[in-house]
């Protein structure tokens, strides 16, 4: 066979067809479908032109019919940019309606134990209190030892610790902590009163998960350190921190509790913000929530940390963030924290 049997293939055809389609075209899209239709590689009818000329048999034939469709294909592109630098100011496919509202990206969540640690340490720097970072693995003697609380103990009981199998050189156990306490002494033998600050982070307790207990929560330990430090300086400090995070005017009771690293220690409660101190399911109808453990350092701490026997007094305080977390926002039970949902921590 020797001349072009594909119908419409003719390139002469192709320009009559082609030519007033492309100065017609009135946008981008349009001249790009136009485009399409002719040289796509494998369905543009410009394209299939070219291809079909290696079956012509006689070489005559097919060197003319080349030259031709070559000169139609130099035509139709030359339009085509043509068509192009005309439409240059064009957006192209989507139309933009002003009037629309823009399209907000979604946006994260700050974890709500985040939210009250981060304005927890806002309310001690702002009084003055240095902020560190503690030892999540930690040694058992800055972790127990250092805070009165020996081998022997039987508030090792209490703890639920966590052991670590590792050897080390120098003999030590690790454990993963119990409580930010374990910065306590390691602060003080690094520094010399007058001494403030806050640890906030992580602990860990082997124990059973339920609505009040977890295996993993937060904790802030907090300690001052100098001469003729009291009680009431303390109370006080509980007062003022309480009352910011909560925004209420809190007060705070003092009851006797047992803490092997302070001497006295104390449990403190607040006065309940759900009820007003009127007695509620949050407070168990007391009106009051049960906060932290505090009290006077103990001795045998100051000891550790090598201060000179009776020269200096100072407190420390633990705060569940956690519970305070539960109490700020009315949270049920503390496994929500550790559940990553999605759903729940938009609320926030």
């Amino acid at each position: 066979m020797n001349s072009l049997v594909i119908p419409n293939m003719n390139p002469n055809l192709l320009l009559n067809k082609y030519l007033p389609l492309i100065e017609q075209v009135a946008t981008v899209v349009e001249l790009g479908n136009v485009e399409k239709a002719l040289l796509h590689k494998k369905t543009g009818e410009l394209a299939m032109v070219l291809r079909a000329l290696k079956d012509i048999s006689d070489p005559a034939e097919r060197k003319q019919q080349g030259a031709a469709a070559n000169v139609v294909k130099a035509q139709l592109e030359a339009a085509l940019a043509t068509a192009r630098q005309r439409l240059g100011g064009q957006t192209g496919a989507v139309t933009v309606d002003e009037s629309l509202p823009a399209i907000v990206p979604a946006r994260g969540h700050w974890h709500p134990l985040h939210l009250v640690q981060t304005e927890l340490v806002d309310i001690f720097r702002s009084l003055n209190f240095a902020v560190y970072e503690g030892n999540e693995r930690e040694t058992d003697d800055y972790c127990f030892e250092f805070l009165n609380i020996p081998a022997s103990h039987p508030a090792r009981d209490l703890q639920d610790t966590f052991y670590l199998d590792t050897k080390r050189s120098d003999g030590l156990k690790e454990v993963m902590r119990t409580h930010t306490s374990n910065m306590q002494v390691r602060m003080m033998q690094q520094q010399q009163p007058p001494l403030r600050m806050v640890v906030p982070g992580r602990v860990f307790r082997n124990e059973a998960v339920d609505a009040s207990h977890e295996h993993t929560f937060y904790q802030l330990e907090g300690c001052v350190v100098d001469k003729d430090i009291s009680i009431a300086q303390l109370t006080y400090l509980l007062r003022l921190a309480m009352s910011t995070l909560l925004k209420a005017d809190v007060k705070i009771r003092l009851r006797p509790g047992y803490f092997p690293y302070v001497e006295p220690g104390f449990e403190a409660d607040c006065s309940c913000t759900q009820c007003a101190g009127k007695g509620c399911a949050v407070c168990k109808y007391t009106g009051w929530v049960e906060m932290l453990g505090c009290g006077m350092i103990h001795p045998n701490v100051f000891k550790a940390a090598g201060y000179p026997a009776g020269t200096y007094t100072g407190f420390a305080f633990g705060i569940g963030i956690n519970r305070l977390a539960m109490l700020k926002y009315g949270i049920n039970d503390i496994r929500y924290f550790m559940q990553n949902d999605l759903r729940w921590l938009k609320q926030f």
